[in-house]
């Protein structure tokens, strides 16, 4: 019987954070939560920053409760980095990419790297919390001219965990400092941007080794050495999309959580025009895969909602929700309106009023809003990149946190007109451990590895109710705004 070993797959999402150990092997996916933890950011006076000690911490308390490991691999959410110093200390807390402090910058890269030369040196869609203009912003700082080294946060935390300083790929290539055509830096972009490379630890490929933990970080956990850390698909989509059961090419993806990211697998970039004016971006995957998708804002508008509510009961809402009527009013799920936090039910209420629309009144009502919203861009979202790469799909995989929500899962499916597959909702972790588990003999390609998926992951599948003419005209009432 082939060997079964012990991952610690590190989970950081942008709201909690998560240390998983999953049991992998030929013929054996297993996975169980060992340590959960908020992940809470602080405003300071200087602007909203990441609480990454506590997250360091969390990352400790989780490594504890694991046992025994054969190795551990990390990951989390984009674009965010710290800085260090000569002596390798950290230079304050990271900042935390909803902060104001990128407003207006990408006009002032603009005029350096005009946007369509960006996007096709690049791939990537303009977001305003690109790595990228979170450094222009950071240009003329005392913080910046002291730093010798910038490390995205999974490298972050696997440098305190290790010694050792690697930017892995999937995650660098969020930075739109990455050519994703060469899957190397984009010096160019650089040198007229006025970003200096190297401050960039080396280029880390998923599955190449990160270290060993420090003893004093076996003292601290209580693991026995030696433990290798692995890079995996440190960028958590690019873990989850690894994740996908797919089980041919023609599929489409849609991870969803605080983000939906939505889109195809690819083995090249799309660099047109036309995919920089539909706001898709090109990140690298697995295996010389491209992951060709757009940011949809998620379920952060849901999440915010219901922080604002008292955090009422989810199931009831839900419930709630699923007796309205469909497509009453919704709102554009993609609009930067709603990337900052606060008042996000009159948020949506103004953007219901202004397109003359009925404006939700109850929790459930906006709640129902939201998921017919977010149906809506995913369905947008899939035709879009069919139309934009030529690549015509038969099925939709949707992954991660929003597979427990059974109403928009069958919203999905009944918005784009195909058959929706739910599952796993830990995708990011499973493909965590899938990576790590291939690191170390266990796992194939990967192909091999989402056939293991498919034969030890719940699935549930929804098909289309209804024909698409009414989501149609649901779509020509934001068009018409």
């Amino acid at each position: 019987m082939a060997a079964v070993k012990s991952y610690a797959a590190v989970d950081l999402g942008a709201s909690s954070g998560r240390v998983m150990v999953g049991r992998a092997g030929p013929d054996a996916l297993e996975l169980a939560e060992a340590h959960r933890f908020p992940n809470r950011p602080v405003r300071t006076p200087e602007g909203l920053r990441w609480d990454i000690l506590a997250l360091y911490a969390g990352v400790l308390d989780g490594l504890r409760a694991c046992g025994r490991v054969d190795s551990v691999g990390i990951d989390s959410w984009a674009v965010d980095y710290g800085l260090l110093d000569a002596d390798g200390a950290l230079l304050g807390n990271p900042v935390h990419y909803r902060d104001t402090r990128t407003e207006g910058v990408a006009e002032k890269v603009w005029a350096s790297v005009p946007a369509p030369e960006l996007y096709a040196a690049t791939g990537l869609q303009y977001a305003p919390f690109n790595t990228l203009y979170q450094l222009a912003a950071a240009q003329g700082t005392a913080q910046l001219a002291q730093a010798r080294r910038l490390l995205l946060i999974p490298d972050l935390l696997t440098y305190w965990l290790t010694g050792e300083q690697g930017t892995e790929l999937t995650n660098a290539s969020t930075t739109q400092l990455i050519d994703p055509r060469t899957r190397g830096w984009a010096y160019d972009v650089a040198a007229r941007t006025g970003v200096d490379l190297e401050l960039f630890a080396p280029l880390r490929q998923p599955g190449d080794p990160a270290g060993l933990l420090r003893p004093e970080v076996l003292e601290e956990t209580g693991l026995a050495g030696p433990v290798p850390v692995t890079a995996v698909g440190s960028h958590d989509t690019a873990s989850a999309v690894a994740a996908v059961p797919a089980a041919a090419g023609r599929f489409a993806y849609i991870c969803t959580g605080t983000w939906s990211l939505a889109g195809l697998e690819l083995d090249a970039p799309v660099l047109t025009e036309e995919s920089r004016a539909a706001n898709f971006t090109n990140e690298l995957g697995l295996d010389g895969t491209v992951r060709y998708l757009r940011n949809i804002m998620g379920l952060w508008l849901l999440q915010e909602c219901v922080r604002a509510w008292g955090d009422p009961d989810l199931g009831a809402l839900l419930r709630e929700a699923a007796g309205v009527p469909a497509l009453r009013s919704v709102v554009d799920a993609g609009d930067a309106v709603f990337l900052a936090p606060g008042r996000m039910p009159e948020r949506i209420a103004e953007a219901c009023r202004a397109s003359g629309q009925p404006v939700p009144g109850t929790p459930g009502e906006t709640t129902r809003c939201i998921l017919d919203s977010l149906a809506l861009a995913h369905r947008r979202a899939v035709e879009d990149a069919q139309r934009l790469a030529d690549h015509p799909v038969d099925v939709v995989y949707v992954v991660g946190g929003g597979t427990r929500n059974a109403l928009l899962c069958q919203l999905t499916a009944d918005a784009c007109g195909l058959p929706v597959v739910a599952g796993p909702t830990e995708a990011a972790a499973l493909g965590n451990v899938l990576v790590q588990a291939r690191a170390h003999g266990l796992a194939g390609d990967l192909a091999d590895m989402r056939r293991l998926l498919v034969r030890t992951q719940p699935l549930t599948r929804y098909e289309p109710r209804g024909d698409t003419a009414r989501w149609q005209e649901a779509e020509a009432r934001l068009a018409v705004r």
